[in-house]
């Protein structure tokens, strides 16, 4: 925190509003009516819009109508008809049920059209109940609270250490997300980075939705909360356009927060300060006299505000074809683990282009990415055990197409991440993430640190892509597919060290599975994946060899999201319908139920799964893969049993 001489410092709680206001340049009362005024309509549009939606959140669009009236109209730097312009400032409304008052601003600048608000939240509308990116001034989506300010940090990170640029980012929090711990670990990672080109607005109006807050109007403890984090903290009257447009004005050093203590409701009578009108349109009646009122307030004013343009230094950037210069190196036979293959193809990938950039949760040296921290040291972000914030920080860097991007750390630890990753889906936003020490195969470490939901999680998510390498050469395959492909995509690497057994010039693409070992007379299909896959080829030979003298085919699917089904079901004909699946993750969600999806409606298929079927336990690989059912062993001892099951149907 800055010292109490500096200029930056001062306390309203302390001083009075007076002798703030004599230390700057104020704004000249003409400016001041004109930001009230607006300030008004944005109450008025938003009452209207949600008693019209007959839904909606008015009385947490009220506490922040200054607020964004002196954002919007004097503070940030933008073109109001060019929304995601480069240059511009940023804004992520984190508290996103205020959604209407986010659209009345822009109905306000002249690029929405006002009657557009009375469509609020109707299906045919792209002004939903909450914001989404295909609103144009909408960078991320937000609505699950706490993560706003997380994508903030993205975004001023990529401004002030990648694009080297001036522009900056204000984030609009609720105090009723302050209780979210995503929010401390973005104002952790903020002040670490001392990411002076950001702010933090803190609507301290009292009030959630069931209950009040836990702090309710103690402003001063939220300051000292932030200040705590490392942040410049600053107590305002949330409701006065002076005192925003001081601070608002203030050079920084540091990350500023700005607390602003405000009256949930505010302009509306019955509802100032008071409980159970959280969420609640006005009913008709009410809403008419109370914009009547709210009319009376707006006095004749000469001035037209308008956004001042920003400062054009954000260089152009193109993310398309973002190619590897070369075919991988590996030789047949090398033996290499998939999560040191995504680290040398990372890096490798970053050689080629400047602006593929990686984030990590303090796993650089078991992901790998320290292979390209190592090399590409200026676009490696370190993000620490803080998975919710690094993922948010991930869709901020990745937010207007500046930047291709890698977040990694153990598969298992993307699940505290969830809902960040659901909501990066919504955001239609661009991420790469690499889990990996997935299932029991990374041995001793025990459950805690083994992905066995991973494959479930991501194909929940409807923009997911997902990669499942076997080898090297796969890995880096999949590595320059992700850079390539739009929405989420999760590569799922593994802990052991396996052969080569792709060509270096082996073509993979999205969605298309390879068939990697077959005969003229294969009697089952078996589908495996990373380290299973190399367990199904030992148990081909196993059984090839032995006395039955049984011809497997074994298929890598390459993508468990989107799954080639096609390829599975015409290799499966040719082996009378029997499938066997194979996977180093739990029977829910994973590999068997993709495979199991994909051949539903065949007639004479069956599909017999293997998989981790309870809580692990420590242990070396070998052991666990056998005590779990999913060794080569395994494997051959399945297959007889399908042969078996066959010959005694017939």
């Amino acid at each position: 925190s800055l010292s109490s001489n500096s200029s930056l410092s001062f306390n309203p709680c302390h001083r009075s509003p007076r002798t703030i206001m004599e230390e700057y340049h104020k704004p000249d009362q003409q400016t001041v009516q004109a930001l009230r005024n607006i300030a008004s309509r944005l109450r008025i549009n938003s009452i209207k819009a949600t008693t019209a939606a007959g839904s909606g959140h008015p009385t947490s669009c009220c506490s922040v109508a200054e607020i964004m009236s002196v954002l919007f109209f004097h503070t940030m730097k933008y073109r109001p008809d060019d929304p995601s312009n480069p240059s511009n400032d940023r804004f992520i409304l984190s508290k996103g049920h205020a959604a209407p008052v986010l659209y009345a601003v822009w109905a306000e600048t002249g690029y929405l059209k006002e009657s557009e608000l009375l469509n609020l939240r109707k299906v045919d509308s792209i002004l939903e109940g909450h914001p989404v990116p295909k609103q144009q001034f909408v960078d991320v989506a937000t609505g699950s609270l706490g993560q706003g300010l997380g994508a903030a940090c993205g975004m001023a990170y990529t401004g002030k250490y990648f694009d080297k640029a001036s522009y900056r980012v204000f984030c609009l929090l609720g105090d009723g997300e302050m209780s979210e711990g995503s929010v401390w670990e973005a104002m952790a990672f903020a002040s670490y980075y001392q990411l002076d080109n950001l702010v933090a607005i803190l609507d301290i109006n009292r009030l959630g939705q069931s209950d009040p807050t836990p702090l309710q109007h103690h402003v001063e403890k939220y300051q000292r909360r932030c200040e705590a984090f490392g942040w410049h903290a600053v107590i305002v009257d949330g409701h006065s356009v002076e005192e925003l447009c001081k601070v608002l004005n203030q050079p920084r050093h540091q990350p500023l927060a700005i607390i602003a203590k405000t009256i949930k409701g505010k302009g509306i009578p019955a509802a100032e300060d008071k409980m159970g009108w959280h969420g609640k349109p006005l009913p008709k009646d009410m809403a008419e006299s109370v914009i009547k009122e709210l009319q009376s307030r707006i006095l004749s004013c000469n001035k037209r505000l308008y956004p001042s343009p920003p400062n054009e230094d954000a260089s152009p950037v193109s993310l398309r074809n973002i190619r590897m210069p070369s075919a991988p190196s590996y030789k047949a036979g090398d033996k290499i683990a998939t999560r040191k293959a995504y680290g040398i193809a990372l890096a490798k990938l970053g050689r080629y282009n400047e602006h593929v950039v990686a984030l990590d949760g303090d796993t650089k040296n078991s992901t790998f990415s320290e292979l390209f921290k190592n090399e590409h040291p200026n676009r490696y972000v370190e993000c620490y055990i803080a998975e919710q914030n690094m993922v948010s920080v991930a869709i901020g860097c990745a937010v207007r197409d500046r930047n291709v991007v890698f977040a990694s750390t153990f598969a298992t630890f993307f699940t505290r991440a969830y809902d960040q990753l659901r909501m990066a889906a919504i955001s239609e936003s661009n991420i790469n993430l690499c889990g990996s020490h997935c299932g029991v195969s990374i041995g001793e470490d025990g459950p805690s640190q083994m992905g066995l939901e991973d494959l479930a999680m991501f194909r929940a998510i409807p923009t997911a892509t997902v990669f499942y390498p076997s080898d090297g050469v796969s890995t880096e395959k999949a590595v320059e597919l992700a850079a390539n492909t739009k929405g989420l995509c999760f590569i799922r690497t593994s802990r052991p060290e396996n052969s080569i057994i792709y060509n270096c010039n082996e073509d993979f693409h999205v969605g298309q599975a390879k068939v990697v070992y077959k005969t003229n007379d294969d009697h089952v299909t078996v589908v495996g994946a990373g380290v299973t896959l190399h367990e199904a080829l030992a148990a081909a030979e196993q059984l090839k060899k032995g006395t039955e003298k049984i011809n497997i085919r074994v298929i890598d699917p390459f993508t468990i999201k989107p799954l080639d089904s096609k390829t599975i079901i015409d290799n499966a004909r040719a082996t009378r319908g029997r499938i066997i699946t194979v996977e180093d993750h739990y029977y829910e969600g994973g590999l068997g139920e993709a495979v199991c999806s994909a051949v539903v409606n065949e007639t004479g298929f069956t599909v017999h799964r293997l998989a981790v079927s309870q809580v692990p336990r420590s242990g070396k690989p070998h052991e666990l893969l056998r005590i779990f059912g999913i060794d080569r062993d395994a494997i051959a001892h399945a297959v007889r049993k399908v042969l078996s099951s066959s010959a005694n149907a017939k």
